[in-house]
């Protein structure tokens, strides 16, 4: 689809008849949120108000304010971000290991979310900052920020029914025997027993992990992963469930002295972009002390 933006407003050139409100409703907005955008006139076509129920033809333009203002909520931090795509709509970032994306608390600002704020004020941009997953904070990779509050919902959606693809790489404890995709799927509920930890258990919520190995070689195993489900530390109890925890976790294992951190980053998002509808493939290599690692395993990897 194409499209043109002169922020707030974002301006789409229609391939095929729809109506007004279908088109809504294919980018997932809410019945509250279109009956806002009906109520405060907050769209157009070809610079006149109509009905939701209008059908808009091919080569129509509807023209939409569809990106918020900062709201403030995350204080500005000016330190580097390590930006790997980035267009209107989305920027998507390598997380380094130990860094929140988001504070624990409010007047915490050691968060990527600040340092994502701070980048939007240096460029000029009066945005806020919205991320549509989370990583562990030891664990490094990619994150999705979502600038434009039109295609949020979209891309919420296509996170829940797995239409974007999370890849991970993690070294794991032990020798895997073949490199044959896997499945974990067991449910994974708190431990009643240790705040910060997380176990599979009966009455726990339904995850699943699908796994195989790369490499193996000292006694530890290169794999990738992909989630079907989005729980809590899942790759982390799946992996020490079946007896290969991953390496340098603490919590689920004990600390490495080949790493500072638990060997887990998201490598690769699969997704189509909202606007588009082109297929995005995007990549991250591994933080300098997972790479070493990884070449104690695979030297040619």
């Amino acid at each position: 689809m194409k499209y043109q933006v002169y922020k707030p407003y974002l301006t789409l050139t229609i391939d095929s008849p729809i109506s007004i409100e279908d088109l809504f409703k294919q980018f997932h907005l809410s019945k509250k949120t279109i009956h806002l955008l009906k109520q405060n006139k907050d769209y157009q076509v070809h610079h006149h108000f109509v009905s939701p129920s209008t059908i808009l033809i091919k080569g129509d333009q509807i023209t939409i304010k569809a990106f918020n203002q900062d709201d403030g909520m995350y204080t500005p931090v000016y330190e580097d971000i390590d930006i790997v795509y980035e267009d209107e709509f989305l920027l998507i970032i390598n997380k380094p290991p130990f860094l929140q994306v988001f504070p624990a608390h409010q007047n915490d600002t050691h968060s990527l979310a600040h340092r994502v704020s701070g980048y939007y004020h240096l460029q000029g941009y009066d945005l806020p900052v919205r991320f549509i997953h989370r990583l562990d904070e030891e664990t490094s990779g990619l994150i999705i920020f979502v600038k434009c509050a039109f295609v949020q919902p979209l891309l919420d959606y296509q996170l829940s029914v797995k239409k974007i693809k999370r890849h991970y790489l993690a070294v794991v404890e032990g020798s895997l025997k073949d490199q044959q995709w896997h499945m974990i799927h067991q449910p994974i509920g708190r431990d009643r027993h240790h705040q910060q930890r997380m176990i599979v258990h009966a009455h726990g919520k339904d995850a699943c992990t699908h796994y195989r190995c790369l490499a193996t070689q000292n006694n530890m195993s290169l794999i990738e992963c992909i989630l079907e489900s989005g729980r809590k530390h899942q790759i982390r109890v799946h992996m020490a469930h079946i007896g290969h925890p991953i390496v340098g976790d603490a919590l689920y294992s004990q600390p490495s002295p080949w790493i500072s951190h638990q060997a887990l980053h998201a490598y690769k998002i699969e997704m189509i972009h909202p606007i588009t509808q082109e297929k995005l493939i995007i990549t991250s290599p591994p933080p300098l002390d997972m790479q070493k690692l990884i070449k104690k395993i695979d030297p040619h990897g």
